[in-house]
């Protein structure tokens, strides 16, 4: 019989002795599992992410995109089954933040803290972008002015209306989950129908003799293990953990769940699952219907790679292509809104364990969200893209690239943290070995080897885009930037504030027999 030395407190600012863990003030019992799974399926955005990364995954895997993304699958869902034993011992917001400070102490949880926070300001980032572009193109839709989707080009436009799409985006997410969840349930609902929708139209031309560039249906496409080299494995497997990543955001919000140690974990399993059975149906669907040839619709064409659906929208929906670009447009709005669930809420509890500084564990007393978290993450998050714009040929694929490496890290960090936290308990049972031991074992080690070799191979000026300074690729420097700046920030934070790196507020340690 086992006993953890984590009970959730279950007062605002009720603390644990034992732990240091305490709630903060949030809006307690506010999502069910629907509206998580929901705001979960939500954050990860398939309209979005699919347009955005189906054709630099093909670039990298050719007609191996269906295994790269079973491959990418894999590592997430054991890392789910990690996060879910986490969250039933430790129910905190801070989620990768708070749980490897208490399986590996402050310095190692501040990181990972501070790689959820960069990766979702990151994904903000690219969010806005796909915004940007699918608005004017659903407006020369509209209009029948082909001119207005080129608005979209010039950089000061694109910048201008990013802000706009930020601050909405940042309104609703103040006002707290309930107005979150109701934004969510339309948005969500419209997008998977339009992707259902498209995949079928694809598969009715291949069937029918219309499609463009037809491929036979073949099980080969499925095995990641035909790739010619492990570089180009590693690149399609970063990429497809891209596209599953956003499901944690249900773990972040477990102080404001119903039933805080069960709905979380079952939310982020159901999310992950919903969204591989949905990305495989639009993959297959894609390859058949456009191959992977350098043609005017082919996936291989790189002027098409960055926003896959703005080109085969109109050849297989015909007349209704306008609502592909509104369930993309739809897509990357809801999931602006949504991913700004885990940072802000990460910062919250950073702030609140002093971690960082105290203005970030701010409440809206009306709303009972992170009032000041939620502003400076929009704030950033535009700041990074406006950068961004202007120093990158390509902003959408070395955004998604740079990405991938920071999921791989605090995913990574995270899941060892579930092994290492557990490792007294681990072989108390079969089920404590499989779900606390090996599937995050695997699932990390997974990540870390994906994470090493990316950031190798990024270092090429030829990796992502193309864009590069001084002769070394633009994803590598803002990998290392992103890490070496959390280093650097974190030093700072503990010469201002040292109580959280002595323990103090949060105190390291792990369940016993």
């Amino acid at each position: 019989m086992t006993r953890t030395s984590s009970p959730p407190p279950a007062t605002p600012g009720g603390t644990d002795s034992a732990t240091g863990l305490s709630t903060k003030g949030l809006s307690a019992g506010s999502i069910g599992l629907l509206g998580a799974t929901v705001i979960g399926i939500s954050c990860i955005a398939p309209a979005y992410t699919l347009t955005a990364s189906l054709g630099p995954t093909v670039a990298a895997v050719g007609t191996q995109m269906p295994g790269i993304f079973l491959v990418g699958f894999l590592p997430m869902l054991l890392v789910a089954l990690g996060y879910r034993e986490l969250n039933n011992a430790m129910p905190d917001n801070g989620t990768s933040f708070t749980w490897a400070t208490r399986a590996f102490g402050p310095w190692i949880g501040w990181l990972g803290g501070w790689g959820l926070i960069v990766a979702t300001v990151v994904v903000l980032s690219n969010l806005a972008g796909i915004a940007v572009d699918f608005l004017y193109l659903a407006l020369a839709q509209i209009v029948g002015d082909p001119s207005i989707a080129d608005l979209a080009a010039n950089t000061w436009v694109n910048i201008g209306t990013c802000l706009v799409f930020m601050a909405a985006a940042c309104y609703i997410s103040y006002r707290g989950m309930e107005t979150t969840k109701a934004v969510q349930y339309v948005l969500v609902a419209f997008q998977l129908v339009v992707l259902v929708w498209f995949s079928v139209a694809a598969l009715a031309q291949v069937a029918g003799g219309t499609a463009f560039d037809a491929l036979a249906f073949s099980w080969e496409w499925f095995n990641p293990f035909a790739l010619s080299s492990f570089s180009a494995f590693a690149a399609g497997v970063s990429l497809s953990i891209f596209i599953f990543w956003g499901w944690d955001v249900t773990l972040t919000m477990n102080e404001e769940t119903k039933n805080p140690k069960t709905t979380p974990g079952r939310a982020a399993t159901l999310t992950v699952a919903i969204i591989f059975v949905l990305y495989i149906l639009v993959a297959v669907a894609s390859l058949m219907f456009a191959g992977t040839g350098t043609g005017a619709l082919g996936l291989g064409n790189e002027d098409i790679q960055g926003n896959v659906f703005a080109a085969l929208a109109g050849p297989v929906m015909g007349p209704f292509a306008i609502l592909m670009s509104l369930a993309v447009l739809s897509s990357s709005a809801a999931s602006l809104q949504s991913t700004f669930v885990g940072p802000a809420r990460t910062m919250l509890a950073m702030g609140h364990y002093k971690a960082f500084p105290a203005r970030f564990a701010r409440i809206s007393p009306r709303f009972k969200s992170p009032s000041f978290a939620t502003l400076v993450a929009a704030a950033v998050a535009w700041g990074f893209y406006a950068v961004m714009r202007v120093l990158s040929t390509d902003v959408l694929t070395d955004t998604i690239l740079t990405l991938g490496m920071m999921i791989c890290f605090y995913y990574g960090v995270t899941a060892l943290a579930c092994v290492w936290y557990f490792r007294r308990v681990a072989f108390s049972s079969v089920r404590s070995f499989l779900l606390k031991f090996l599937a995050p074992l695997i699932g990390g080690v997974i990540l870390a080897v994906i994470f090493a070799t990316t950031l190798v191979d990024s270092m090429n000026p030829d990796y992502g885009s193309g864009s590069e300074i001084g002769g070394v690729g633009l994803v590598f420097i803002l990998g290392v930037f992103l890490l070496l700046a959390g280093v650097v920030l974190m030093f700072v934070m503990r010469a201002a504030n040292p109580a959280f790196f002595r323990g103090e507020t949060l105190r390291r340690g792990a369940p016993t027999e």
